[in-house]
């Protein structure tokens, strides 16, 4: 199975980055540790101001430019800044963007001169795209309002349920009363749960073409999920993956900078109610095998199948991980 990071990925920082340096910790740090996390800060600022893109700024290259290597720069970096280097290349660049936005001719000049690939990479970067805001409802959905309709979909029948403030469950099945029954088991709590086909009209309309293009979701659809902090950092990194890659639990946890989290990150994946959207079925396991999915192999090897013929994911070395 191919691993393709060959593209920007962006997603929000889990912490706040200072616009002016990098916020260094001497905390921990000896002054060596700190000189190099403020070298790496200033090179990733650099190229970023130049607007070079994400191939200047992978992992790799700037482990090999510091004369480190990518794992001892990624564990010291995230320790003495307090993110890891993809987190702070993704927020600089935003950063960026929105200089270039308030004094360029037009969005297209900033998104090229901020070191964007495409308008999409902005798209997801700047969190229009499946923006997350806290769940709107308590635990089992005590308190919400929620309705639903189910269609036909590349992958059998297709449930989706919204709050008034997003989209807050998505499932696969063979059959609608089972898909039903899911449902109302996830919120028990709920005020209602009603079958309102006219109302969900547009967010399964996107949904569904999301499933068959690989097209964005519209700027109109956002997700009411709820999680714990860490989940939910675990889902901003899922959406941050390139279109057509795949990922182990351990690569993942290595984006974010967490040693040996791959049990922390599969406990994020498994509460995953939004798993199409939110894109659980892109991560494997070490040996290359599938692993497991909440709605089938037989829907997770699909999907993969999809994507690779899309976006035509091809061989690449899986520790040249993009920032």
């Amino acid at each position: 199975m191919s691993r393709n990071p060959d593209r920007n990925r962006k997603t929000q920082p889990a912490q706040p980055v200072s616009p002016d340096s990098a916020a260094l910790s001497h905390e921990n740090s000896s002054p060596a540790d700190v000189h190099l996390a403020q070298a790496a800060a200033d090179l990733i600022d650099a190229r970023i101001n130049e607007g070079l893109d994400h191939r200047a700024l992978t992992l790799k290259v700037l482990a090999a430019d510091l004369e480190t290597s990518p794992t001892h720069l990624q564990r010291l970096f995230s320790r003495v800044v307090g993110v890891s280097p993809w987190d702070y290349s993704a927020q600089r660049r935003a950063d960026a963007f929105r200089r270039h936005l308030r004094r360029d001719a037009s969005v297209t000049d900033a998104i090229y001169a901020a070191g964007y690939s495409s308008a999409s990479r902005v798209y997801e970067q700047s969190g229009f795209m499946l923006g997350m805001t806290p769940a709107s409802f308590a635990r089992a959905g005590q308190g919400a309002s929620i309705t639903f309709d189910i269609v036909d979909s590349p992958l059998s029948r297709l449930l989706v349920a919204t709050t008034e403030k997003g989209l807050c469950f998505l499932a696969f099945g063979d059959d609608d009363a089972s898909l039903t029954a899911e449902l109302r088991a996830e919120f028990t709590a709920a005020i209602r749960v009603d079958r309102d086909p006219a109302g969900l009209r547009p967010a399964l309309e996107d949904v569904v073409e999301h499933l068959e293009t690989g097209h964005l979701p519209s700027r109109r659809l956002a997700l009411d999920v709820q999680g714990t902090a860490f989940q939910r950092r675990v889902w901003q990194a899922l959406l941050a993956m390139p279109n057509g890659a795949v990922l182990t639990y351990s690569e993942l946890g290595e984006e974010m900078g967490i040693e040996q989290g791959q049990r922390a990150v599969a406990r994020g994946c498994a509460t995953n109610k939004v798993s199409l959207l939110i894109p659980c079925h892109r991560i494997v396991r070490a040996d290359g095998g599938l692993g497991g999915y909440r709605w089938g192999l037989k829907r997770k090897q699909r999907l993969l199948a999809m994507e690779s013929h899309r976006f035509g994911a091809k061989e690449t070395d899986s520790k040249d991980r993009l920032l």
